[in-house]
Parts: structure tokens; C-alpha cells; sequence
């Protein structure tokens, strides 16, 4: 037997970008617990060569390597073909470099975090006839990810792709019908959880605190819940408050939701707290936890922290929280990007401190819900199996 396979695997895992996003902390967090492997993050050339989330949040000792052109998790300015010729040079470049890399290049498996990284990690593994992994954190769909996307994951990626990580039932159906490989797992992607006991939990007092942990982008649905908010609890003495900070260039619309939180007559009444490293100090301040995309969550890392914090849970009707969340069980449920019904939620779970009570004790006893740690010994057979080890 060839001494290479006798150790841990040399694992490579591709992010498309260094931007604080759901994907690059699931990521951090996975590589954060120690597993039998030795992993290398490879990420495209960036301004934040410096700094960015992996630089400051990887543990010392994992390399990170920048080449390539750079990428952004941002729309590619302009639209039409033109728009997508160059996205599709960038990506055909971005391969090319990584095959180069020799620490690819004597890689046992490729691992592609993202939905644009798996489209280059897909010719890279083709070029340097590596398996590679496409962890799906999206929908794929046109809908979700835009038609050309769509296209090149279902044509290009999924049929060659030796292992496949869904990160909830909803996403795999998406990708179903294109793969060939049998190494296929849906598991929920880190999200820091450590479940509190359901005995423990006591949220029968006055509801102050309502919350929303989601970096501030339009579809993560901080609108729908101002404006549901300033319905519900407009007498009420109830504050706002909003973990997380513009991202992936989003900083107007957080200027927007100031100005509208001022045109609701509720600015004294809402909280941007911006971006928290102590993500369970921040849910454990709440009472009251809000999910509202307004278009289908994959996963909803955010609703697993809420539910393993024993929080009464408010979620969005479709994706990936309705695997987690049933109505009057454990949480709330809404129809998705309908204000006046987030707003009835809102007043019913202020307004009844036994249904409260009920609601964050079952949350906490939530069957599924994993610790980093048994989530990584997981991911680790997927990846392993793709090896072929």
C-alpha cells in the first residue's frame, strides 16, 4: 500500500471568497475542530490578502493559499451575455491556476465550499484527474442562483462530482436528478451549536428583546421584519434588535432601514448591533428569534442557533426551516414575505407567555441538532469516501 494513504488526507478546500457569509463560518467552524485530515483553504487573489475571514478566524496552522483571479460574492457588474463571457473566463482561469497548485496537485480530494467555487473545482479535479466534493448551500435553481449557474451545476459539476454535501433536504432536491454518485448526505452545515437542556429553559417572562441574527442583505428579510414589527408592537415597549453587518456590498441597504425605521416613528425602538463574533451571547440576549427570508433558505444556519438556544422561533414557510421548524410545536411559522402575517406571529408569541414557554422548551429538544464536532466526523466520511480511502 502506498505510504501516502497511511495518514490523514490532504484535503483542499475552495472558497470563492473571504467575505464574512454563512459558507465561510460554516467552513471556519468545520476546520475548527480537529478531524483526520490536513486541510489547505485555497481562495481567489483579493484585496483583503491581508485580512478577510479566514485570516482571522482559521485556526493557526492551516495554510491559505490566494491565486487566481480574484472573484466576489457580489453580482458581476453588467448583465447579458457579455456579463456571463466573462464571469465564464474568470472561472476557466480560476481552474487552470488551481490545477497548477502543487498542494493540488498531490491533494487525495478537492473540496469546492461553495456554489461558484464548485464550477472551477469541477474542471480543476478534471484537468489535475482529482474526486473533488461539492458542498450545495443553495438552491439550484434558476430562480435561486440565476439560469447560467444553474446550467453549469447541473451539467458540469453534479454528474462528476464524487461526493456530494446538501445542507438540507430542500437543497438536495434540488440537485438530485443531476448526480451519479451514490456518496450523496444531507447534513446541516456548523453552526456552533451547543443544545441547552429542554428543562432548563424558562421563557415565560416579558418579551423585550426581538432579534434577527443574518448578516444585513435584502433577501435575509430585515425589511419584512421592520415593517412587521412596527405593526405588531407599535404600542408596545418591545425593541428591534438586528445582529449582523452589510456584507457582499449591501451598506445602502442598511442605510435604507435606518431611514425606514425612522419613517415608522420606531428608530429609539431598533438596535443595529452589527457583527458579533459571540453569536450565542447575542441569541441568548433575546427572547424572541426571527428568520424571515424573503426567498427560500437552504439551510438557515440561524434557526438552528436559535432552536439549540431554546428560543421561541419565528420562521419563514418554505426551504430549509420547515425541515426544522413545525407550527405551534416548536416555533412560529408565516407565510413566506407576507408582513401582515409575520406581524400576527409576532403579536401572538409576545402576547401568550405559556404558548412562549411551550414553544422554547421544544426547541431545545428539537431532534437533529449537531454539535460542530458530529457534524465534521460526517462531513470527514463523505470526503473520505470520495478519496476512495
Amino acid at each position: 500500500m502506498n505510504s501516502k494513504h497511511l495518514g490523514p488526507l490532504t484535503v483542499v478546500f475552495a472558497d470563492h471568497s473571504d467575505e464574512p457569509g454563512g459558507a465561510e463560518f460554516a467552513l471556519i467552524r468545520l476546520l475548527s475542530v480537529p478531524q483526520r485530515w490536513s486541510p489547505v483553504v485555497v481562495l481567489p487573489s483579493s484585496a483583503n490578502s491581508g485580512s478577510g475571514v479566514f485570516v482571522t478566524g482559521l485556526p493557526s496552522g492551516i495554510p491559505v493559499i490566494r491565486n487566481g483571479p480574484g472573484h466576489t460574492a457580489r453580482r458581476e457588474d453588467g448583465s447579458g451575455l457579455a456579463a456571463n463571457l466573462r464571469l465564464a473566463a474568470k472561472i476557466v482561469r480560476s481552474a487552470v491556476a488551481i490545477a497548477r497548485l502543487r498542494v493540488v496537485r498531490e491533494a487525495d480530494v478537492l473540496v469546492a465550499n461553495t456554489t461558484r467555487a464548485g464550477v472551477y473545482v469541477a474542471l480543476a479535479a478534471l484537468i489535475g484527474r482529482k474526486p473533488f466534493v461539492v458542498h450545495i448551500r443553495d438552491l439550484i435553481s434558476a430562480e435561486a442562483i440565476g439560469p447560467a449557474a444553474t446550467l453549469l451545476m447541473r451539467r458540469v459539476v453534479l454528474p462528476r462530482a464524487a461526493g456530494i454535501i446538501a445542507n438540507s433536504r430542500a437543497s438536495r432536491e434540488t440537485v438530485s436528478a443531476s448526480t451519479r454518485t451514490q456518496n450523496v448526505r444531507v447534513i446541516p452545515s456548523p453552526a456552533g451549536l451547543a443544545p441547552v437542556e429542554p428543562d432548563s429553559v424558562d421563557a415565560t417572562g416579558p418579551v423585550r428583546r426581538i432579534g434577527m441574527v443574518a448578516r444585513i442583505d435584502p433577501w435575509k428579510g430585515q425589511e419584512l421584519l421592520l415593517r412587521a414589527f412596527a405593526d405588531a408592537c407599535i404600542d408596545g415597549d418591545q425593541v428591534l434588535v438586528f445582529h449582523g453587518a452589510p456584507a457582499f456590498g449591501h451598506e445602502q441597504f442598511a442605510a435604507d432601514l435606518r431611514r425606514i425605521a425612522a419613517e415608522l416613528s420606531i428608530q429609539n425602538r431598533v438596535q443595529f448591533a452589527g457583527h458579533t463574533s459571540d453569536v450565542s451571547g447575542a441569541i441568548s440576549a433575546l427572547d424572541v428569534c426571527v428568520q424571515a427570508s424573503v426567498r427560500a433558505e437552504p439551510l438557515g444556519q440561524n434557526v438552528l442557533q436559535y432552536l439549540s438556544a431554546g428560543k421561541p422561533t419565528i420562521v419563514s414557510g418554505e426551504g430549509g426551516p420547515t425541515e426544522w421548524v413545525t407550527h405551534r410545536e416548536n416555533g412560529l411559522v408565516f407565510l413566506p414575505r407576507d408582513q401582515a402575517s409575520l406581524a400576527d406571529a409576532i403579536r401572538e408569541i409576545v402576547g401568550d407567555s405559556e404558548l412562549r414557554h411551550s414553544l422554547a422548551r421544544n426547541a431545545a429538544a428539537t431532534p437533529g441538532l449537531l454539535t460542530d464536532s458530529q457534524v465534521s466526523d460526517q462531513i470527514f466520511d463523505v470526503v473520505r469516501t470520495a478519496a476512495g480511502r
